[in-house]
């Protein structure tokens, strides 16, 4: 929790540093009555904030954006420390923080119902906050995805119960630190460190949770949905993805073969939106291998403090067993270096003639794996793109801005990106398609989703 108390809790999580397998900190599990005192604290502070001044809780928002803004570095360094983040992606995703937290202030005074024509009378909608939301983000982006509900919700007059992941919840509970100097209401924004099984479970069961935002695998998502269904409870879920970059013959081979490392790697490829099917047009199958092997052998593998570090470790040993179980012993392909000894490492790995229905080509690895199917033109390329249950994102690389137009609208993904791998802004939706996910995140539409349509009607005749 983020307040100090005397319970003593019958479990720890150890937090250990990725790079090196050391233990870095020590945090106590939220228990199942702990949740309840949580949520019921929660419901007295959303009462008051959402009876403030809008103007009022913008103005908080943006206080806690600039506390933010003030602790980048920090930030930064705790998200090394505990998830193996590089440092230069690290900043960039405390500094995403920081501005959801601004954008979603500006959404506060903009937060407006309608006034709907009808006979007889005038008839408005209210847009209302549901009450208490309960997010429960995930250990790969632990600090940004942790900002993509919360804020929204935060601006929309909800309070909010933030779990995160057993292994990195250290980002999560010095924001919430973060928020008490920005003068946020106590009990407003609370963070309830545990497992999944205990204080995720408590908290997506809870009748005084009113929504619930989950990121993490179709698995667990499933049973999340299957939970809040049975309370007709709303829930917004970003899972699992495997997504396509597909490279057509007249694309600039150069430019798409230098960009395909990162689209894969950023992460070290614990990515939903990871570009891990690399599909390319049979004619220039092998030129494109040519000009990958190179970019992915130069990738920089290593310290994720160092400045120059590309690619970090994975996230626990368990993760490292996953990754090696998708990858055979006599695979073919490129594969570049990574460090030996101590921390869960694993190299940069791309496998070819793989078939097209192979495990590694369909099912999600989670690691720095991708695998290159040729294809023979467009009808085939948008077959394979969608030869899978997930339809999260996605790449094309084209020169031809009508097959970019058709090849964009046949592809079932929610976020796709052309001529380069950009997937995620704050200021536009994200979410999936298939199994990938329901419900979107983020964009100018954000606020409303943590909010519900009231009609009012006011009959005018005598």
């Amino acid at each position: 929790m983020t307040t100090a108390r005397k319970t003593v809790h019958p479990t720890h999580h150890r937090v250990l540093n990725p790079a090196t397998g050391e233990t870095v900190a020590t945090v106590p599990a939220t228990t199942a009555p702990e949740v309840d005192a949580a949520v019921a604290r929660a419901a007295a502070a959303q009462r008051h904030w959402a009876a403030a001044a809008p103007a009022d809780r913008a103005r908080l928002l943006r206080r806690f954006a600039v506390v933010v803004d003030g602790h980048i570095e920090e930030l930064a360094r705790l998200e090394v420390r505990q998830a193996g983040h590089t440092i230069g992606n690290a900043r960039w995703e405390a500094g995403n923080v920081r501005d959801l937290l601004d954008y979603s202030a500006g959404g506060v005074e903009r937060l407006t119902g309608r006034q709907i024509p009808v006979a007889g009378g005038l008839d408005i909608t209210l847009l209302e906050p549901l009450g208490v939301v309960g997010v429960i983000a995930p250990w790969n982006f632990p600090l940004p995805i942790a900002a993509w509900g919360s804020a929204p919700a935060l601006a929309a007059g909800n309070a909010v119960l933030l779990k995160p992941a057993e292994t990195t919840p250290l980002t999560a509970l010095r924001l919430a630190e973060l928020a008490l100097e920005a003068g946020l209401p106590e009990h407003l924004f609370q963070v309830l460190p545990g497992a999944g099984d205990t204080a995720g479970r408590a908290l997506v069961d809870h009748h005084g949770v009113a929504k619930i935002v989950f990121t993490g695998s179709t698995r667990v998502g499933r049973s999340v949905a299957a939970r809040c269904a049975e309370q007709m409870k709303p829930a917004t879920l970003e899972l699992g993805g495997k997504s396509p970059n597909v490279i057509f013959a007249d694309a600039d081979l150069d430019a798409a073969a230098a960009a395909a490392p990162m689209s894969f790697l950023d992460n070290s490829g614990q990515d939903c939106c990871a570009r891990s099917r690399i599909l390319v047009q049979r004619t220039v199958y092998d030129r494109f291998l040519e000009l990958l092997a190179p970019a992915i052998e130069a990738v920089v593998v290593g310290d994720p403090a160092d400045e120059k570090t590309q690619m970090g470790p994975l996230i626990s040993r368990h993760q490292l067993d996953r990754v090696r179980g998708h990858v055979p012993d006599d695979l073919t392909g490129i594969r570049g270096a990574a460090p030996e000894g101590p921390g869960f490492w694993f190299p940069p790995t791309v496998l070819t003639g793989v078939a097209p229905d192979a495990p590694v080509a369909r099912e999600e690895v989670f690691g720095p794996v991708a695998v290159v199917l040729p294809f023979e033109d467009e009808a085939d390329a948008v077959r394979l793109a969608n030869a899978t249950d997930y339809g999260l994102s996605g790449s094309l690389w084209t020169r031809d801005l009508g097959r970019a137009v058709r090849v964009s609208r046949a592809i079932q993904a929610g976020n796709l990106s052309v001529n380069s791998h950009s997937s995620v802004r704050y200021g536009t939706p994200f979410g999936g398609f298939k199994q990938s996910g329901l419900g979107r995140e983020l964009g100018p539409d954000a606020l409303t989703a943590f909010t519900e349509t009231k009609n009012v009607f006011f009959s005018t005749e005598a």
